[in-house]
């Protein structure tokens, strides 16, 4: 697969100097996580989010990343627990509604593989993070709109952000993990350019 940088040099789509703007196709994106219940892992989803990627073609590390979560919008198939997931125990909806990540640097580290470094802002704390993102190339959907595919899957403990719930076993241990595994999959549509008439 062609990175970015690669795939830029086919193309006069767009000025060096001006970064092309993509916005989520939430219809065909996803953000999910899952974590360890026990002695299974439980799976879990948000059904409401946006992002903005400014995207430099020709120099990737001058791109950036804006992403936020409704956190309201859990779904963890099951009504009682997704209450739970958004009391003060866990997110503390209330209080918190957003998650959001801004990047502050990305790194290309060979292919179609970037560092994106950036603040994660969740619970009230921010914290500075690198997510792995793939990019899965670009295309264009049968309407003649322009699409670019991303990828991310990483680790974060939720006691670092304050979620310190847990239930201890008679047998010893406790009910839940404190790693949560995060992947994203986006397919965002390039905006189109403002008119010059």
């Amino acid at each position: 697969m062609s990175s970015i940088a690669t795939t830029a040099r086919g193309t006069t789509a767009a000025p060096v100097s001006v970064p092309e703007v993509y916005t989520i196709d939430r219809g065909h994106s996803e953000a999910a996580f899952q974590v360890r219940h026990l002695v299974t892992k439980v799976r879990g989803r948000f059904k409401e989010f946006s992002g903005t990627i400014r995207l430099d073609r020709t120099h990737p590390d001058r791109s950036s990343v804006e992403f936020s979560i409704d956190i309201a919008s859990i779904d963890t198939a099951v009504p009682d627990r997704d209450a739970h997931l958004k009391s003060p125990d866990f997110f503390d909806v209330a209080k918190f509604p957003l998650l959001t990540f801004a990047s502050s640097r990305i790194v290309p580290t060979g292919g179609d593989r970037y560092e994106v470094k950036g603040t994660l802002t969740m619970r009230g704390v921010r914290k500075e993070i690198t997510l792995p993102v793939s990019f899965l190339g670009f295309a264009r959907d049968p309407w003649g709109n322009e699409k670019a595919g991303f990828e991310l899957e990483t680790k974060l403990n939720r006691k670092d952000f304050g979620m310190v719930w847990n239930a201890a076993l008679d047998t010893g241990g406790v009910i839940l993990g404190d790693e949560v595994t995060v992947s994203i999959n986006l397919e965002t549509l390039r905006e189109k350019a403002p008119s010059r008439d």
